[in-house]
C-alpha cells in the first residue's frame, strides 16, 4: 500500500528519481538563522569599509591587483553561472551542483579580496565625461544594490538544493540566477571602466 503524502506523490510525479537526494537534514529555523546572521555580517563589514581604511600600509605590493583578481573571479562566476544553467537544463544535476559549489567558493574568495582591496586601496574616483559618466553610474548603482541583496538569495537557493526541496529550488533560483549573473558581469564592467583611473 502507498502511504506517500499527497504532496509526496506530486512531488514524485514530477520529478521522478531525476534530481540528487538531500545533502543536508531539513532544518528550515536553523538555516534561517544562521544565513540571516551571515548575511547582516557581511553587509555589516562590507558597509564599515567607508571607515576604516588602511591605505597607508605598504604591503610591497600593488594594492589594485586585488581590484584585478576581484574582475577575474567574477568573470568565471559567470561563465560558472552560464555553464551551471546549461547543466541544469540538459538534466545533468550532480555537474550543475558541482559547478554552483564552485561559483559559491570562488564567491567566497572574492569576497575576501575585495575588503582587502577597500581596506588597502585610496578611494578612486571615475575620470569619465558625458554619457560613460552616466553609463558608469548607473551600472555601479545598480551593481551596488543588488550585490547587497543577493547574498541571501544565493545561500537560500543553495540550501533547498542541498535539502531536496526541487520546487521550492526552482522557485528562488529563477530570482536569484540573473541578478547574481548581473552583479557578476557588471563587477567586470566597473572594473574596466575605472581601473584606467587607479593610482
Amino acid at each position: 500500500m502507498n502511504t506517500n503524502t499527497g504532496a509526496g506523490m506530486e512531488n514524485k510525479a514530477v520529478y521522478p528519481n531525476q534530481f540528487l537526494p538531500p545533502a543536508l537534514r531539513k532544518n528550515d529555523r536553523k538555516a534561517g538563522w544562521l544565513i540571516g546572521i551571515f548575511s547582516f555580517v557581511v553587509f555589516a563589514v562590507v558597509v564599515s569599509l567607508g571607515r576604516f581604511k588602511l591605505s597607508d600600509v605598504n604591503l610591497g605590493f600593488d594594492v589594485h591587483l586585488f581590484a584585478k583578481a576581484n574582475a577575474i573571479i567574477n568573470s568565471i562566476v559567470a561563465l560558472l553561472l552560464l555553464a551551471g544553467l546549461v547543466a541544469v537544463k540538459q538534466g545533468k544535476y550532480l555537474l550543475h551542483k558541482r559547478i554552483m559549489i564552485s561559483a559559491l567558493l570562488l564567491s567566497v574568495i572574492f569576497l575576501v579580496s575585495y575588503i582587502c582591496h577597500h581596506l588597502f586601496a585610496a578611494d578612486t574616483k571615475y575620470g569619465g565625461a558625458g554619457s560613460a559618466r552616466y553609463i558608469y553610474f548607473f551600472i555601479l548603482i545598480t551593481h551596488i544594490f543588488l550585490a547587497a541583496i543577493i547574498l541571501p538569495f544565493i545561500l537560500f537557493t543553495a540550501y533547498r538544493a542541498l535539502v531536496a526541496e526541487w520546487p521550492r529550488h526552482l522557485k528562488i533560483a529563477r530570482i536569484t540566477w540573473p541578478i547574481w549573473f548581473y552583479v557578476s558581469v557588471t563587477g567586470v564592467v566597473v572594473y574596466l571602466m575605472i581601473s584606467p583611473y587607479y593610482t
